[in-house]
């Protein structure tokens, strides 16, 4: 197969990819989009087989099919709530395939250096694959071809651990042979903070001219070393206020190291992919810490979702409510919010809230839903759950479009939501959270929380929502309270 095929087949994969990113941008569309990705990356895979230099064709089906099967298999078993952890564990996986391609590489280039000479003709032209375009090349772009390895390396080092500690952050802890690893959402770094990150970087950069002088493999793999340092503590110095941002800025790091094996490999659809899913996750991130009044820069060196001083004190007490009074507030009102938030995923509430919103509509009710640009562990979370249970696109309103109206609204319903509601984001100046945008649902002349207890939220911070006098405490598993509720509901 000649490379006029690869070429054009690797073009209208990458138009696929665009029409698919485009697509996820809305909800009506985003069905369609996915089709077209994976679309895009059958057509990329079979021009791959197929492509110039292919070759092991056995090997690589069997691969190709191991692949399939396992994606199957944790697609069936893994539930929304873990999408989170899911997305961050792909993350590391294509960190984790950086390395080993740079590493690949650099042996190629080790083995063809090996073999120059003038009696080495025969064996040079015996090469195939990548150890015959590295053949070709002259020791400028042998040049070029280091710095693209070394900056692969690099950055797909940072991506596979970072994702790895932002997996076990979202998950909690995770079992595995017997033994259980844990990891909690406080920000945490060891003595000397970022001044070792930034020790690390440096030492990075000191061997990068080594390597580049020729001193060898062993500086390339120091410096993996220290990249998996460098993504270990700067997620970990990362608290779960900002977790969301984190696994968006994880998604854009994946995507600049498979843009830098594009490179090493030539792979010109590698490129466009990678500098697609590297900036659209760059640009997200940027989105989500204005959205959350982040510096993206701070963000990214870690070390935040600490507090800065002593927490205010919260007066008053919680006051709890059953499905009666919940029932009765509902009745009597004309204009309800609704905001969904993990907890809601975790009791795989979503089709009850549907069930409920169609019950309220029907009654003439207006009942809308408000959504935090960060509502649960993953950006788009909540959209998507909801979108699942069938509730209607045009009910589901950004954080901007609808903060406004609440002081106009007779009841709002917080289901599992903690930091987005959290009022202590305008009122304590020492929050881990303050001056973060928030949903100011107590503005409303109702507000009923649905919480399975009195603790606090994913980044440990306490709410006084909970302690306001017009907020009620309905608790209890969001799905069995709202099962309750319903019935009550007419």
């Amino acid at each position: 197969m000649d490379y006029g095929f690869t070429t054009a087949a690797y073009v209208v994969a990458a138009v696929l990819f665009i029409l698919a990113l485009g697509g996820l941008s809305g909800q009506e569309s985003a069905k369609r989009a996915v089709w077209y990705g994976i679309a895009g990356m059958a057509l990329a895979v079979l021009a791959t087989l197929v492509g110039p230099g292919a070759g092991n064709w056995g090997l690589s089906v069997v691969l190709v099919l191991m692949g399939g099967a396992i994606g199957w298999y944790v697609a069936q078993r893994v539930q929304m709530t873990e999408m989170p952890q899911l997305v961050a564990a792909m993350h590391s996986l294509v960190g984790l395939a950086a390395v080993f391609i740079g590493f690949n590489a650099e042996a190629e280039m080790v083995r063809v250096a090996a073999l120059q000479g003038a009696d080495a003709a025969e064996a040079l032209a015996a090469l195939s694959g990548f150890a015959a375009k590295v053949a070709e090349k002259t020791a400028a772009e042998i040049a070029v071809l280091k710095v693209e390895v070394y900056l692969g390396v690099f950055i797909g080092a940072v991506t596979f651990t970072g994702s790895v500690v932002a997996f076990l952050k979202l998950a909690g802890s995770v079992t595995l042979w017997g033994y259980t690893v844990g990891v909690d959402t406080r920000a945490r770094q060891l003595p000397g903070g970022h001044l070792l990150n930034a020790g690390a970087a440096a030492a990075s950069l000191l061997l990068f001219v080594l390597y580049m002088q020729g001193a060898g493999a062993w500086t390339l793999l120091l410096m993996a070393l220290l990249a998996f340092f460098i993504g270990y503590h700067l997620i970990m110095g990362i608290g779960g206020a900002d977790m969301p941002v984190v696994v968006s800025m994880l998604n854009s790091y994946s995507g600049w190291a498979a843009a830098a094996i594009g490179f090493s490999l030539g792979n010109d659809l590698l490129i466009v992919v990678g500098a697609l899913v590297g900036s659209s996750g760059a640009i997200l991130s940027y989105i989500m810490c204005k959205a959350m009044n982040r510096s993206f820069v701070s963000v990214i060196l870690g070390g935040f979702g600490n507090s800065t001083g002593p927490a205010m004190e919260i007066a008053g007490e919680q006051v709890a409510i059953d499905a009666e009074g919940v029932a009765a507030a509902l009745n009597d009102a004309e204009s309800i919010i609704i905001v969904p938030g993990y907890g809601m995923a975790v009791a795989q509430a979503q089709q009850s809230v549907s069930e409920l919103v169609r019950k309220l509509r029907a009654r003439g009710k207006t009942v809308r839903f408000a959504i935090h640009p960060v509502a649960g562990r993953l950006p788009g979370h909540m959209n998507v759950l909801l979108a699942e249970a069938k509730v209607p696109y045009d009910i589901v309103l950004e954080m901007d479009e609808i903060n406004d109206d609440f002081p106009e609204t007779d009841v709002a319903i917080v289901i599992g939501s903690n930091d987005i509601v959290n009022p202590a984001a305008q009122e304590d100046p020492n929050s881990p959270i303050a001056g973060m945008p928030v949903l100011e649902v107590w503005k409303a002349k109702q507000v009923i929380v649905s919480k399975r207890g009195q603790g606090t939220g994913y980044s440990g911070i306490e709410n006084p929502l909970f302690f306001k006098e017009n907020t009620r405490m309905f608790y209890g598993d969001a799905k069995k309270s709202l099962d309750a509720l319903l019935p009550l509901i007419g």
